[in-house]
């Protein structure tokens, strides 16, 4: 079994450096021509040297065009990687927006609950999912604090417990499947000739 060669492609400088050494070889070549030319050298000789100096002039040619469809490629390609960064940027400041007023609007609901500041921290911790342990190690309080604190927060809300509490700020939030589907329609298709 032979060893895998993995190949990579050539850098600029090293396109840069292999074109600049064809140029020269062909430079010489056709200096050798010159040369030959005027000593009388054989037909077939001068020949074999004018291919060898037009291959290698090819060869840079070659090397040279690709090296500049890839810069040009790079370029669009760096342009697109801006636009798409602006638009990430755009979409993460509009959802922040939207994340700020939700939690606004949370906060507006836990003060109209009358919930004390302790208890806002609880319920917003158990809005994101944290477990009665989880935000008592984090809050630095004991876990049976933790559930009396979240069985204040379930009465004075009015709520059976924390999925009542989820569902009073996400059900409007979460739009039906059915409503989603009626919202977007197909796109019209074109009249029959």
């Amino acid at each position: 079994m032979s060893p895998t060669v993995e190949r990579r492609p050539l850098r600029g400088s090293e396109r840069g450096v292999i074109a600049g050494v064809l140029l020269l070889i062909a430079l010489l070549v056709v200096t050798d021509v010159v040369g030959d030319l005027r000593q009388g050298a054989s037909a077939w000789h001068v020949a074999l040297e004018s291919l060898a100096a037009g291959l290698a002039l090819l060869g840079a040619m070659h090397l040279l065009r690709s090296t500049l469809r890839l810069r040009r490629r790079l370029v669009r390609q760096a342009e697109d990687l801006s636009q798409v960064r602006a638009q990430a940027e755009a979409w993460r400041q509009q959802a922040r927006r939207h994340v700020e007023g939700l939690s606004r609007s949370i906060d507006a609901q836990l003060d109209a609950w009358r919930l004390s500041p302790a208890e806002k921290e609880v319920a917003f911790l158990l809005l994101k999912g944290l477990g009665l342990r989880e935000i008592a190690d984090l809050r630095g309080t004991h876990e049976k604090t933790v559930r009396a604190q979240s069985a204040s927060i379930y009465a004075k809300a009015g709520l059976a417990g924390r999925s009542e509490l989820a569902a009073f700020f996400l059900e409007d939030l979460l739009v039906p499947r059915t409503a989603m589907d009626a919202d977007v329609s197909p796109p019209a298709m074109p009249p029959a000739p």
